[in-house]
C-alpha cells in the first residue's frame, strides 16, 4: 500500500517537471507565433491560477487560526513568530548582499550599450513605512478576504485566533468551525493541485513563445548572474540552516520541495505556491501548526530571491548608466531591499515596485527598470523559487527549534 502511494507521490513530481520540459520545447516550436499560445493556451494557465487564488485565501484565514489555536498559546505563537521574522529577516539580508557581491565581481552591466537614453518607465509610487504599517491593518473584516490582501488576511486571522483560545470554553464551536472549513478547503487544494500538471504547461509556454532566446541574448549576462546567485543562495544558505538546526539532510530537503518549486518556477506566484508549500513540508515532518503560521507568513514577507534580484539588477542599471555604488550606497540597498520585502505581495512582478524603492534610495535612474522589465518573468521565475525555497526551509528550522524546547521541558 505504501509503496503504491510513494508511485503516485514520484508521478505527480514527474508530472509537473514533464509539463514544464513540454511547456518550453513547445514555446520553442511556437516562436513567431506567440499570439496562438497566448490566445488559446495562456487561459487554461489562468483558469488553474484563478482556481488556486479562489483557495488561497480560505486556506492561509483558516490555516493560520487553525494554528493559532492548536498552539494553545498566546506566548508560544509569540516565541515561533519572533523566530520566523528573525530567520527571514537575516536570509533576506544575506541574499541581497549576495546579489550585490556577484554582480560586482562579474562586472553584470559592463560592456553593455542598449541605448538608454530612449528608456522610459513609469513606476509606481512606493507606500511610505507609516502608510505601509497603518494598511496592514484594516478597517473592515471582509475586504481583504475580497481583495485577498495578505498582511491583512493575517493579521484577521491572527486576532480571531487568539480570540478563540481567550473565549476558552464559549469559543469551541468557533473552534470546530474552523476546524472543518480547514479540512475542507484544504481537500479543494488536493483538488486544484491535481490539475497541476495543465496549469504549468498553460503557463510557461507563452512565456517561452514570446520571449525565446534571440531576445534574451543582450541580457543572458544579468539572467545568468541572477540564476547563479538563486542557486548559490538556495544550496549554501537553506542546506545550511536544514542542515545545521533540522539535522535534515539537504538532499531530503529539496527532493521533497521539488514539486513546490516547480510549481513556483512555472507560476511565478508566491501566494500560488503556498498550498504545495503547506503539502511538502508537512510531508518533510513539520508539524501543520507551525506550518500553517510559518508558510502564510513567509508568502508575504520573505523574499530572498527579490532580494537577490535587487542586488543584481541595482549593478547592472548602476554600471548601464556610468555609476559607482560606494559601499554606503551598497548599504543603503541592502537595508532598503531588507525591509521593502516585508508587505511586497506575494504575486508576479511585485518585485519592479520593490526595485524601484531601492533605485531611488540610491540616486539611480528610474529609466533603468525598463531594462530588465522585457526580462522580468524569467527573473520572476526564479526568485518566486527561491522565495517559497526560504519559507519551507524557515518552516523545518522553526518546527525543529520548538520540537527541541518541548524535548528540553519534557527532561
Amino acid at each position: 500500500m505504501s509503496e503504491t502511494t510513494g508511485k503516485k507521490k514520484v508521478s505527480l513530481t514527474m508530472w509537473i517537471f514533464g509539463a514544464l520540459v513540454l511547456g518550453v520545447i513547445v514555446g520553442l516550436l511556437m516562436q513567431g507565433n506567440a499570439e496562438i499560445a497566448e490566445n488559446y493556451i495562456k487561459p487554461f494557465g489562468t483558469i488553474f491560477l484563478n482556481l488556486i487564488k479562489m483557495v488561497v485565501v480560505p486556506v492561509v484565514l483558516l490555516s493560520i487560526m487553525q494554528g493559532i489555536i492548536s498552539l494553545q498559546d498566546v506566548r508560544k505563537v509569540g516565541s515561533i513568530g519572533v523566530k520566523t521574522i528573525v530567520f527571514y529577516l537575516c536570509t533576506t539580508a544575506f541574499a541581497v548582499t549576495l546579489g550585490l557581491i556577484f554582480a560586482n565581481l562579474l562586472n553584470v552591466g559592463a560592456g553593455f550599450n542598449l541605448g538608454t537614453e530612449e528608456l522610459v518607465y513609469e513606476a509606481a509610487e512606493a507606500p511610505s513605512f507609516m502608510d505601509t504599517l497603518v494598511n496592514i491593518f484594516p478597517s473592515n473584516a471582509i475586504q481583504p478576504l475580497a481583495s485577498a490582501t495578505m498582511l491583512q488576511v493575517i493579521v484577521i486571522a491572527l486576532f480571531f485566533g487568539f480570540g478563540i483560545i481567550v473565549a476558552g470554553e464559549k469559543g469551541k464551536i468557533a473552534k470546530d468551525v474552523v476546524d472543518s472549513f480547514s479540512e475542507v478547503s484544504f481537500k479543494v487544494m488536493g483538488m486544484i493541485i491535481k490539475l497541476s500538471p495543465i496549469g504549468v504547461f498553460a503557463l510557461i509556454t507563452p512565456v517561452v513563445a514570446a520571449n525565446g532566446p534571440s531576445v534574451l541574448l543582450p541580457l543572458l549576462k544579468v539572467i545568468g548572474v541572477a540564476y547563479l546567485v538563486y542557486i548559490i543562495h538556495m544550496v549554501v544558505v537553506y542546506s545550511t540552516s536544514v542542515k545545521g538546526i533540522s539535522g535534515m539532510s539537504p538532499l531530503k530537503f529539496f527532493k521533497g520541495m521539488s514539486p513546490a518549486m516547480i510549481f513556483a518556477f512555472s507560476s511565478a506566484s508566491s501566494v500560488g505556491a503556498l498550498p504545495f508549500n503547506l503539502e511538502c513540508t508537512q510531508k518533510l515532518g513539520a508539524k501543520k501548526e507551525v506550518a500553517s503560521f510559518v508558510l502564510p507568513l513567509g508568502a508575504t514577507i520573505n523574499m530572498d530571491g527579490t532580494a537577490i534580484y535587487q542586488g543584481v539588477c541595482a549593478i547592472f542599471i548602476a554600471q548601464i548608466f556610468g555609476f559607482n555604488l560606494t559601499i554606503p550606497q551598497q548599504l543603503t540597498i541592502i537595508l532598503t531591499a531588507t525591509l521593502a520585502s516585508i508587505g511586497t505581495a506575494g504575486v508576479p512582478g511585485s518585485g519592479m515596485i520593490m526595485l524601484a524603492m531601492v533605485l531611488e534610495s540610491v540616486g539611480l535612474p528610474l529609466e533603468g527598470i525598463a531594462l530588465v522589465a522585457g526580462i522580468d518573468r524569467i527573473l520572476d521565475m526564479g526568485r518566486t523559487c527561491v522565495n517559497i525555497t526560504g519559507d519551507a526551509a524557515c518552516t523545518i528550522c522553526v518546527d525543529a527549534m520548538e520540537k527541541k524546547k518541548e524535548a528540553r521541558r519534557g527532561r
